[in-house]
């Protein structure tokens, strides 16, 4: 099963009454809960990124039918509402947290929501939960010089590991954006995988440090849940994703080409 193609699912908040700035990409608990149902159902079997990204580092092979439940950024309804959920199903799942957004001493204030705290974290990493890195605070790190860049992977990875007592081994790319620059840096900083977005399934084809996920909304119906989990419909599904995204990474392009000229100049 090397050539598998593997569902990531990406979530974020998990909200009954969230507000304007993660309400689309949010999803109800009971959306959440019914979500998890399906899985169970279907017969998938949930992994950490590490392990699915250890089975195809390795070539040992993957469970029957393997799927990833992944949340980003650190919102406090992973721990209320999902924890609960993966603890009834028996599901492994991922946590990439923006080291800056999560309550505590390192806080700065960027969060767009009620965010976790340490202790929340700690309690998810002891269930099964695997927390990986989202940098610091969560900017869109291809726009970033070198040392700005490598501050915010590195000050991520040594609060995540003074906090849990592990280094974090998987990490997410804030936006989903990177670059073979940022790419080069995370690994050089110590993460053995990293999940980009690109709505897609993921294949071992894509290398460890571009493994493509699914994006789930509070739109998605269970039914067009079921179909993403199965790997039908994806491309009809996010079509229009794509083309903004395609548009948005040529204007981001042209503003790299000339802050380079503007420091060229300077």
């Amino acid at each position: 099963m090397t050539d598998a193609r593997v569902p990531i699912l990406m979530y974020h908040a998990v909200a009954t009454d969230p507000n304007d700035a993660t309400r689309a990409l949010s999803v109800t608990p009971e959306a959440f809960a019914r979500q998890m149902e399906v899985i169970g159902d279907l017969g998938l079997t949930p992994l950490t990124t590490a392990d699915l990204a250890g089975r195809w580092r390795s070539g040992r092979p993957l469970p029957p039918r393997p799927a990833l439940v992944t949340f980003d950024d650190g919102y406090e309804g992973v721990h209320r509402h999902a924890l609960p959920v993966l603890a009834k199903h028996g599901f492994p799942a991922t946590l990439f947290v923006s080291t800056g957004w999560i309550r505590g001493a390192y806080d700065t204030g960027g969060g767009l929501e009620r965010m976790l705290d340490w202790d929340q974290v700690r309690e998810l990493a002891g269930s099964g939960v695997e927390i990986g890195g989202h940098s610091h605070s969560h900017p869109q790190l291809d726009q970033l010089d070198d040392d700005a860049l490598r501050f915010e992977l590195t000050r991520c990875r040594d609060i995540v590991a003074g906090e849990l007592g592990a280094l974090p081994v998987s990490f997410a790319y804030p936006y989903g954006y990177s670059s073979r620059r940022v790419r080069r840096e995370v690994r050089t900083t110590g993460y053995a995988q990293a999940l980009a977005v690109g709505n897609d399934l993921a294949r071992r084809s894509q290398g460890p440090y571009a493994l493509r996920r699914v994006t789930v909304r509070r739109s998605t119906g269970i039914e067009e849940f079921e179909r993403l989990v199965e790997g039908r419909t994806i491309t009809r599904t996010f079509a229009r994703d794509r083309a903004l995204t395609k548009g948005y990474a040529l204007v981001r392009r042209a503003r790299q080409v000339r802050r380079k000229a503007t420091r060229t100049r300077v």
